[in-house]
C-alpha cells in the first residue's frame, strides 16, 4: 500500500510493521500446527504470537533503514517519509517484547525459547550483516527455528512435545532463504544504488532482477513442495 499523506500515527505503526509479509508467516505456522494435529485454541496461540514476532522485525527494519528508504523514495516507508518518529517505533517494540515473552512462553518453554531465538535473528537482520553476501543467514537460522517452536510447541509453559525431524529444520531454513530473495526483489534498484551488497543484490548483479525473479519463486516452490512431502513422510517431530 502506497500513502502519499501521513495516514496517522496508529496505521504508520501498522504499515511500519510490514503487515503482508508479518500476516502471510503468521498463516503459514499457524497452518503447519493445525495440520501437525495442533487444538485450535493453540492454533490460534501460535498465530498471534508469530504475528507479533514478525510485526518487532518489520518495525525495527524500517527504522534501521529510514535513510536507505528515504534516499530510494521509498513512499510506502512510514518512518522514511516522517509520518512516526523512530523513538515511536522503536517504544512500540519494546512494548510488543513485553508481550512477545510471556506469549512465546505459553506455547510451552522450550517453544518460547526457540521463537524468541527466531526473533532475535530476525533482528540480527536489521544489523550491518544486511549490507554484506551473508545477508541470508539470519533469514535462514529465523525460519529454520520455527519447526522446533511447533515441535515443542502445547499450551501453557513447561515441556511439550520432541525435537524436530533435521529435514524439517533444513527445509524450512531454505525457505526463509527464498523468502529473502523474494522480499529482497523490489528493493533490488535502490540498494544496490545505496550500497547494499547483500546476497541477493549480488546474485541480480550476476543473472539480472527478472531472471533473479524467475529462479526465485522457482526455488520457493520446490522448497514448498518439499515441505509438504516432509511433512506427509518423516513428519515434523522425531
Amino acid at each position: 500500500m502506497v500513502l502519499r499523506r501521513n495516514p496517522g500515527t496508529a496505521i504508520a505503526l501498522v504499515l511500519a510493521a510490514h503487515p503482508i509479509l508479518s500476516a502471510v508467516i503468521a498463516v503459514g505456522v499457524a497452518l503447519a500446527a493445525a495440520l501437525s494435529g495442533r487444538s485450535s485454541r493453540e492454533v490460534g496461540l501460535v498465530f498471534v504470537t508469530v504475528l507479533v514476532g514478525r510485526a518487532t522485525a518489520g518495525w525495527l527494519n524500517d527504522v534501521a533503514d529510514r535513510e536507505r528508504d528515504l534516499a530510494a523514495d521509498r513512499l510506502d516507508k512510514p518512518v522514511a517519509r516522517g509520518w512516526v518518529h523512530p523513538s515511536t517505533v522503536t517504544f512500540t517494540v519494546a512494548c510488543a517484547t513485553c508481550l512477545l515473552v510471556p506469549l512465546s512462553i505459553s506455547n510451552g518453554t522450550t517453544a518460547g525459547v526457540a521463537f524468541l531465538l527466531s526473533v532475535a535473528a530476525a533482528w540480527l537482520y536489521n544489523t550491518r550483516i544486511k549490507l554484506t553476501a551473508m545477508s541470508w543467514v539470519p533469514w535462514a537460522v529465523s525460519f529454520g527455528l520455527l519447526p522446533t517452536f511447533l515441535s515443542y510447541g502445547g499450551w501453557g509453559g513447561g515441556y511439550h512435545g520432541g525435537p524436530a525431524t533435521a529435514v524439517m529444520t533444513l527445509l524450512a531454513a531454505l525457505l526463509g532463504i527464498g523468502v529473502h530473495f523474494m522480499t529482497a526483489l523490489p528493493d533490488l534498484v535502490g540498494d544496490n544504488h545505496n550500497g547494499v551488497r547483500s546476497l541477493p543484490v549480488r546474485v541480480a548483479l550476476g543473472i539480472g532482477a527478472p531472471r533473479l525473479l524467475v529462479v526465485t519463486s522457482i526455488y520457493l516452490a520446490l522448497v514448498l513442495a518439499g515441505l509438504v512431502v516432509a511433512g506427509l513422510t518423516v513428519g515434523l517431530r522425531r
